[in-house]
Protein backbone atom coordinates (compact mmCIF):
# COMPACT_ATOMS: atom_id res chain seq x y z
CA UNK A 1 0.00 0.00 0.00
CA UNK A 2 2.74 2.62 0.64
CA UNK A 3 4.47 1.83 -2.60
CA UNK A 4 0.75 2.41 -4.46
CA UNK A 5 0.76 5.92 -2.44
CA UNK A 6 4.27 6.90 -3.54
CA UNK A 7 3.77 5.85 -7.10
CA UNK A 8 0.72 7.86 -6.96
CA UNK A 9 2.15 11.16 -5.53
CA UNK A 10 5.26 10.69 -7.62
CA UNK A 11 3.36 10.86 -10.39
CA UNK A 12 1.06 13.76 -9.83
CA UNK A 13 3.85 16.02 -8.38
CA UNK A 14 5.14 15.21 -11.12
CA UNK A 15 2.59 16.44 -13.67
CA UNK A 16 2.33 19.58 -11.39
CA UNK A 17 6.04 20.41 -12.03
CA UNK A 18 5.30 19.60 -16.04
CA UNK A 19 2.72 22.23 -16.10
CA UNK A 20 3.99 24.57 -13.75
CA UNK A 21 7.48 24.42 -12.71
CA UNK A 22 7.07 23.95 -9.00
CA UNK A 23 5.41 21.54 -6.25
CA UNK A 24 8.27 19.52 -5.96
CA UNK A 25 8.43 20.85 -2.24
CA UNK A 26 4.86 18.75 -1.69
CA UNK A 27 7.19 15.46 -1.81
CA UNK A 28 9.08 15.54 1.44
CA UNK A 29 5.88 17.39 3.08
CA UNK A 30 3.94 13.79 2.15
CA UNK A 31 6.85 11.65 3.13
CA UNK A 32 7.49 13.00 6.75
CA UNK A 33 3.80 14.28 7.03
CA UNK A 34 1.43 11.50 5.75
CA UNK A 35 3.66 8.55 5.72
CA UNK A 36 5.36 9.43 8.53
CA UNK A 37 9.39 8.62 7.31
CA UNK A 38 12.23 9.84 8.98
CA UNK A 39 13.67 13.00 7.42
CA UNK A 40 16.69 10.88 5.97
CA UNK A 41 14.64 8.90 3.79
CA UNK A 42 11.90 11.19 2.71
CA UNK A 43 14.79 13.60 1.30
CA UNK A 44 16.34 11.13 -0.13
CA UNK A 45 13.62 10.14 -2.45
CA UNK A 46 12.51 13.02 -2.98
CA UNK A 47 15.53 14.79 -4.19
CA UNK A 48 15.91 11.69 -6.55
CA UNK A 49 12.34 13.05 -7.85
CA UNK A 50 13.95 16.28 -8.23
CA UNK A 51 16.84 14.91 -10.26
CA UNK A 52 14.89 13.05 -12.90
CA UNK A 53 12.51 15.94 -12.93
CA UNK A 54 15.61 18.90 -13.19
CA UNK A 55 16.93 16.69 -16.40
CA UNK A 56 13.63 15.98 -18.21
CA UNK A 57 12.77 19.94 -17.73
CA UNK A 58 15.89 21.63 -18.27
CA UNK A 59 16.22 19.59 -21.11
CA UNK A 60 12.59 20.44 -23.20
CA UNK A 61 13.61 24.47 -22.08
CA UNK A 62 17.38 23.93 -23.40
CA UNK A 63 15.28 22.56 -27.08
CA UNK A 64 12.95 25.68 -26.99
CA UNK A 65 16.24 28.60 -26.02
CA UNK A 66 15.22 29.25 -22.52
CA UNK A 67 18.39 27.78 -20.87
CA UNK A 68 21.32 30.15 -20.67
CA UNK A 69 23.91 27.49 -19.96
CA UNK A 70 26.92 29.87 -18.94
CA UNK A 71 24.68 31.53 -16.43
CA UNK A 72 23.28 27.85 -15.61
CA UNK A 73 26.86 26.48 -14.87
CA UNK A 74 28.13 29.02 -12.93
CA UNK A 75 24.81 29.23 -10.44
CA UNK A 76 24.92 25.08 -10.66
CA UNK A 77 28.76 25.28 -9.17
CA UNK A 78 27.84 27.02 -6.76
CA UNK A 79 24.41 24.89 -5.89
CA UNK A 80 26.73 22.06 -6.16
CA UNK A 81 28.69 22.84 -3.10
CA UNK A 82 26.04 24.70 -0.90
CA UNK A 83 23.95 21.58 -1.73
CA UNK A 84 26.98 19.50 0.01
CA UNK A 85 26.98 22.06 2.88
CA UNK A 86 23.38 22.03 3.51
CA UNK A 87 23.18 17.75 3.54
CA UNK A 88 25.76 18.11 6.31
CA UNK A 89 23.90 20.43 7.98
CA UNK A 90 20.91 18.88 8.31
CA UNK A 91 22.12 15.63 9.11
CA UNK A 92 23.93 17.38 12.53
CA UNK A 93 20.34 19.32 13.27
CA UNK A 94 17.53 17.41 15.15
CA UNK A 95 14.93 15.61 13.13
CA UNK A 96 12.15 17.83 14.54
CA UNK A 97 14.13 21.45 13.91
CA UNK A 98 14.29 19.58 10.22
CA UNK A 99 10.54 19.03 10.14
CA UNK A 100 10.28 22.71 11.28
CA UNK A 101 12.35 23.71 8.55
CA UNK A 102 10.45 21.96 6.00
CA UNK A 103 7.34 23.59 7.05
CA UNK A 104 8.19 26.76 7.26
CA UNK A 105 10.03 26.55 3.46
CA UNK A 106 6.95 25.06 2.44
CA UNK A 107 4.30 27.93 3.95
CA UNK A 108 7.03 30.86 2.64
CA UNK A 109 7.27 29.12 -1.07
CA UNK A 110 3.21 28.78 -1.06
CA UNK A 111 2.98 32.86 -0.11
CA UNK A 112 5.58 33.71 -2.42
CA UNK A 113 3.84 31.61 -5.21
CA UNK A 114 0.84 33.27 -4.31
CA UNK A 115 2.37 37.01 -4.38
CA UNK A 116 4.09 36.42 -7.89
CA UNK A 117 0.61 35.48 -9.45
CA UNK A 118 -1.09 38.71 -7.79
CA UNK A 119 1.87 41.02 -8.86
CA UNK A 120 1.57 39.73 -12.45
CA UNK A 121 -1.94 39.52 -12.80
CA UNK A 122 -2.04 43.41 -11.49
CA UNK A 123 1.15 44.48 -14.11
CA UNK A 124 -0.79 42.68 -17.07
CA UNK A 125 -3.91 44.05 -16.17
CA UNK A 126 -2.39 48.16 -15.98
CA UNK A 127 -0.20 47.02 -19.10
CA UNK A 128 -3.58 46.18 -21.27
CA UNK A 129 -5.28 49.09 -19.76
CA UNK A 130 -2.35 51.52 -20.75
CA UNK A 131 -2.74 50.33 -24.29
CA UNK A 132 -6.45 50.96 -23.97
CA UNK A 133 -5.82 54.66 -23.83
CA UNK A 134 -3.50 55.44 -25.98
CA UNK A 135 -5.24 53.80 -28.79
CA UNK A 136 -5.57 51.30 -31.46
CA UNK A 137 -2.68 52.58 -33.67
CA UNK A 138 -0.31 53.43 -30.81
CA UNK A 139 -1.36 49.81 -29.28
CA UNK A 140 -0.31 48.35 -32.45
CA UNK A 141 3.17 50.24 -32.89
CA UNK A 142 4.17 49.23 -28.98
CA UNK A 143 3.35 45.92 -29.40
CA UNK A 144 5.76 45.84 -32.32
CA UNK A 145 8.15 47.46 -30.30
CA UNK A 146 7.66 45.35 -27.07
CA UNK A 147 7.81 42.11 -29.32
CA UNK A 148 10.91 43.27 -31.31
CA UNK A 149 12.48 43.92 -27.68
CA UNK A 150 11.47 40.91 -26.04
CA UNK A 151 13.11 39.02 -29.28
CA UNK A 152 16.28 40.83 -29.20
CA UNK A 153 16.53 40.16 -25.18
CA UNK A 154 15.36 36.63 -25.52
CA UNK A 155 18.11 36.27 -28.41
CA UNK A 156 20.92 37.84 -26.00
CA UNK A 157 19.97 35.85 -23.49
CA UNK A 158 20.09 32.51 -24.99
CA UNK A 159 23.13 33.35 -26.93
CA UNK A 160 24.73 34.43 -23.34
CA UNK A 161 25.48 37.20 -25.16
CA UNK A 162 23.27 39.59 -22.99
CA UNK A 163 24.10 38.40 -19.40
CA UNK A 164 26.79 40.29 -17.52
CA UNK A 165 29.51 37.98 -17.29
CA UNK A 166 31.58 40.66 -15.35
CA UNK A 167 33.44 39.52 -12.24
CA UNK A 168 31.32 40.89 -10.17
CA UNK A 169 28.45 38.92 -11.46
CA UNK A 170 30.30 35.37 -11.70
CA UNK A 171 30.66 35.71 -7.97
CA UNK A 172 27.15 36.83 -7.31
CA UNK A 173 25.57 33.88 -9.23
CA UNK A 174 28.19 31.27 -7.26
CA UNK A 175 26.75 33.24 -4.06
CA UNK A 176 23.37 32.82 -5.03
CA UNK A 177 24.00 29.21 -5.69
CA UNK A 178 25.79 28.47 -2.51
CA UNK A 179 23.31 30.11 -0.37
CA UNK A 180 19.79 28.46 -2.31
CA UNK A 181 21.77 25.26 -2.79
CA UNK A 182 22.33 24.83 0.90
CA UNK A 183 18.74 25.89 1.92
CA UNK A 184 17.31 23.77 -0.62
CA UNK A 185 18.79 20.51 0.64
CA UNK A 186 18.95 20.94 4.02
CA UNK A 187 15.40 21.82 3.69
CA UNK A 188 13.83 19.51 0.72
CA UNK A 189 12.83 22.61 -1.13
CA UNK A 190 13.88 21.10 -4.70
CA UNK A 191 15.61 24.17 -5.70
CA UNK A 192 13.06 26.04 -8.67
CA UNK A 193 10.51 27.28 -6.24
CA UNK A 194 13.51 29.32 -4.36
CA UNK A 195 16.08 30.19 -7.20
CA UNK A 196 13.42 30.74 -10.06
CA UNK A 197 11.61 33.97 -8.30
CA UNK A 198 15.36 35.16 -7.37
CA UNK A 199 16.79 34.95 -11.12
CA UNK A 200 13.35 37.06 -12.77
CA UNK A 201 14.32 39.81 -9.91
CA UNK A 202 17.51 39.79 -11.54
CA UNK A 203 16.21 40.31 -14.90
CA UNK A 204 15.69 37.11 -16.51
CA UNK A 205 12.90 36.89 -18.71
CA UNK A 206 10.35 34.16 -16.71
CA UNK A 207 11.35 31.24 -19.12
CA UNK A 208 14.43 31.70 -18.91
CA UNK A 209 14.32 31.78 -14.60
CA UNK A 210 12.29 28.14 -15.30
CA UNK A 211 14.94 26.56 -17.47
CA UNK A 212 17.77 27.80 -15.55
CA UNK A 213 16.37 26.89 -12.13
CA UNK A 214 15.47 23.37 -13.41
CA UNK A 215 19.12 22.79 -14.67
CA UNK A 216 20.43 24.06 -11.10
CA UNK A 217 18.03 21.86 -9.73
CA UNK A 218 20.10 18.37 -10.86
CA UNK A 219 23.34 19.79 -9.71
CA UNK A 220 21.18 20.45 -5.96
CA UNK A 221 20.19 16.75 -6.14
CA UNK A 222 23.25 14.60 -6.94
CA UNK A 223 24.84 15.38 -3.60
CA UNK A 224 21.45 15.61 -1.58
CA UNK A 225 20.77 12.24 -2.96
CA UNK A 226 23.73 10.95 -2.63
CA UNK A 227 24.48 11.86 1.19
CA UNK A 228 21.15 10.72 2.28
CA UNK A 229 20.61 7.63 0.72
CA UNK A 230 24.42 7.04 2.20
CA UNK A 231 22.78 7.98 5.68
CA UNK A 232 19.70 6.08 5.54
CA UNK A 233 19.44 3.08 8.25
CA UNK A 234 17.81 0.79 5.48
CA UNK A 235 18.77 1.64 2.61
CA UNK A 236 18.10 -1.54 0.57
CA UNK A 237 14.44 -1.13 1.37
CA UNK A 238 14.65 2.77 -0.47
CA UNK A 239 16.79 1.19 -3.49
CA UNK A 240 13.69 -1.08 -3.98
CA UNK A 241 11.65 2.37 -4.13
CA UNK A 242 13.96 4.01 -6.09
CA UNK A 243 13.11 2.61 -9.85
CA UNK A 244 9.26 3.69 -8.87
CA UNK A 245 10.58 6.84 -7.94
CA UNK A 246 12.51 7.74 -10.75
CA UNK A 247 9.78 5.78 -13.54
CA UNK A 248 6.64 7.32 -12.16
CA UNK A 249 7.84 10.67 -11.39
CA UNK A 250 9.02 11.13 -14.81
CA UNK A 251 6.30 10.24 -16.30
CA UNK A 252 4.40 12.60 -14.68
CA UNK A 253 7.08 15.50 -15.65
CA UNK A 254 6.78 14.24 -19.12
CA UNK A 255 2.96 14.31 -19.38
CA UNK A 256 2.58 17.95 -17.56
CA UNK A 257 5.09 19.42 -19.97
CA UNK A 258 3.36 18.21 -22.89
CA UNK A 259 -0.37 19.42 -21.42
CA UNK A 260 1.31 22.77 -19.97
CA UNK A 261 0.17 25.24 -22.72
CA UNK A 262 -3.65 24.07 -22.40
CA UNK A 263 -3.75 24.70 -18.85
CA UNK A 264 -4.51 27.98 -17.12
CA UNK A 265 -0.79 28.11 -15.08
CA UNK A 266 -2.18 30.77 -12.99
CA UNK A 267 -4.56 28.66 -11.40
CA UNK A 268 -3.00 25.85 -11.30
CA UNK A 269 -0.25 27.33 -9.49
CA UNK A 270 -2.71 29.07 -7.16
CA UNK A 271 -4.47 25.42 -6.18
CA UNK A 272 -0.54 24.52 -5.40
CA UNK A 273 0.40 27.38 -3.18
CA UNK A 274 -2.90 27.29 -1.27
CA UNK A 275 -2.35 23.81 -0.33
CA UNK A 276 1.18 24.22 0.61
CA UNK A 277 -0.20 26.95 2.75
CA UNK A 278 -2.99 25.08 4.25
CA UNK A 279 -0.98 21.87 4.70
CA UNK A 280 1.99 23.76 6.21
CA UNK A 281 0.19 25.75 8.80
CA UNK A 282 -1.74 22.20 9.57
CA UNK A 283 1.92 20.91 10.68
CA UNK A 284 3.18 24.24 12.18
CA UNK A 285 0.18 24.58 14.50
CA UNK A 286 1.18 21.73 16.89
CA UNK A 287 4.74 22.75 17.00
CA UNK A 288 3.81 26.65 18.04
CA UNK A 289 1.32 25.39 20.11
CA UNK A 290 3.99 22.66 21.73
CA UNK A 291 6.58 25.69 22.27
CA UNK A 292 3.99 27.53 23.99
Amino acid sequence: MTALLIMAVNLVVGVCIGLTGIAGFLLPMFYTGFLGMPSVEALALSFAAFFISGVLGSFNYFRSGNLDLRTGGILSAGSLAGAILGVNLNLLIPEDVIKLLLYLVVLLSGISILVREYLGRRKALRAAAGKLAAGKARTLADAGNIAGAGNRTGFRNAAGAGINTSKKSLILYLLLGLSTGAVCAASGAGGPVLVMPLLTTMGFPAHMAVGIALFDSIFIAIPSMAGYFAAAPDMASLLSLLPLVLLLHGAGVLIGSRYAVRINQGILKAIVASGSILIACGKLAPIILGMG
